[in-house]
């Protein structure tokens, strides 16, 4: 039942990304219904086939938006909001030589790494937290007692844990080797978008600079034009200002400067009118380019955060199944505590350690005047040891022909 339950919620957070909102709406009506309708269905058995017919029939229309949803023939609030927001439609300046919505674009893509970076790091650290962890859980159930004088089935049930501990450092181990891992693959995409967004870069510098470039040379050149058309203006003042003033020699000077300045203002015309032809052609060949690279950048964006949300929902992922594992160890030793019987373990400690079944005798009273005398009796009566036992001495008594013993008055004689 956990098992199906996050699945149910990965599948609303990926309808959640998606950004649709009557997807939501959708998916989570249809979720209620069918829990409603299964609540019906137990409350009222009668109308089940009518309640399957409905079902049926909603699910039918939910599959029939599914396929318009991949085609892309549906158009919701935020789908619509996405088109008017691409990059290539709202990072324009009415000032030919300004970069400023290229340079925003540029800025929110390094950020967007910047940001990729700072996940890197943190999974760096993680793992290396998680690696030592493990080892510190290694190492206490290596160094430090727990129960080691337990005896029976707790004993086993504490080896067991002890076991399961060990293990679970051991994954927090392979954990923070997972996670390096998972750093090491964010590096190399956030490595791979640079070197292609240095390429565009380039492409787009030297396309700025060869406008900035021409459009200086039209400005100049227009004012040039503006300079030689003020010229060949008061040229033409001065020749009819002067026309019945001065000398003929005078007038034919004049004439002279007019024409010159007429022919510099047709050169300057010419060489002002093929700057702007130039310029409109590397501005035509610039707007086409800034609008490729806005879309390349939008992609590269897209991808960004697609990757970065995957990695991130993986790291969860990984870190859910690191809980699930631990559990799982620890249920291990639950279950093995499951076994464990207080009656065998104290009945095990009694026949393992027993001394004796007999207690010792009653203390009684004794007094001791009483036991003085009954002492002194006892030794009066009682023979010393050793010598009660032996019955009484024998008589020597001498044979007729033995010369080694005699006998007076009864006492006997050795002769040597």
């Amino acid at each position: 039942m956990q098992g199906g339950r996050r699945k149910v919620l990965k599948s609303h957070a990926d309808n959640r990304w998606l950004g649709r909102e009557e997807g939501r709406k959708q998916g989570g009506w249809l979720l209620a219904l069918g829990f409603r309708t299964q609540r019906s269905q137990r409350q009222a058995p009668g109308i089940e086939e009518e309640l399957k017919s409905y079902r049926l029939s909603v699910w039918l229309e939910w599959l029939s938006l599914c396929a318009a949803w991949g085609a892309g023939g549906l158009c919701c609030s935020s789908s619509c909001t996405m088109k008017e927001t691409l990059f290539k439609g709202n990072f324009w300046s009415t000032d030919l030589t300004s970069t400023v919505g290229y340079d925003s674009i540029i800025q929110h893509l390094n950020d967007g790494r910047k940001n990729c970076k700072e996940f890197e790091d943190f999974l760096k650290e993680r793992a290396t937290i998680e690696e030592k962890y493990g080892k510190e859980l290694i190492n206490l159930t290596k160094k430090k007692p727990c129960g080691q004088t337990e005896l029976n089935t707790l004993k086993r049930a504490l080896e067991v844990f002890k076991q399961q501990v060990d293990g679970v450092g051991q994954s927090h181990i392979q954990l923070a080797q997972t996670l390096r891992e998972e750093a090491r693959k964010m590096e190399d995409f956030r490595e791979k978008q640079k070197r292609h967004q240095k390429k565009l870069e380039l492409v787009m510098d030297a396309i700025h600079k060869n406008r900035n470039l021409q459009y200086k040379k039209t400005v100049e050149a227009k004012r040039l034009y503006e300079q030689r058309c003020r010229d060949k203006d008061e040229a033409e003042q001065a020749v009819h200002r002067n026309a019945n003033l001065v000398t003929q020699k005078q007038q034919e000077k004049l004439f002279v400067k007019l024409a010159q300045s007429k022919s510099a203002l047709e050169d300057s015309d010419r060489q002002y009118q093929l700057n702007v032809g130039a310029l409109e052609k590397i501005r035509e060949e610039w707007q086409n380019e800034h609008t490729k690279a806005c879309e390349f950048l939008e992609s590269q964006e897209y991808e960004r955060i697609n990757y970065f949300r995957n990695a991130l929902w993986l790291h969860l992922n990984q870190l859910s199944q690191e809980c699930v594992q631990s559990d799982e160890r620890y249920e291990e030793t639950r279950r093995s505590l499951e076994m464990c019987s207080i009656e065998k373990d104290i009945e095990f400690f009694v026949n393992f350690r027993k001394t004796g079944s007999m207690p010792p005798a009653p203390v009684v009273y004794e007094n001791y005047y009483n036991t003085q005398r009954n002492t002194t009796s006892t030794r009066n009566q009682a023979p010393a040891p050793g010598i009660g036992r032996r019955g009484p001495l024998p008589i020597p008594v001498s044979g007729p022909g033995d010369p080694d013993y005699a006998t007076i008055d009864g006492y006997s004689l050795i002769h040597h």
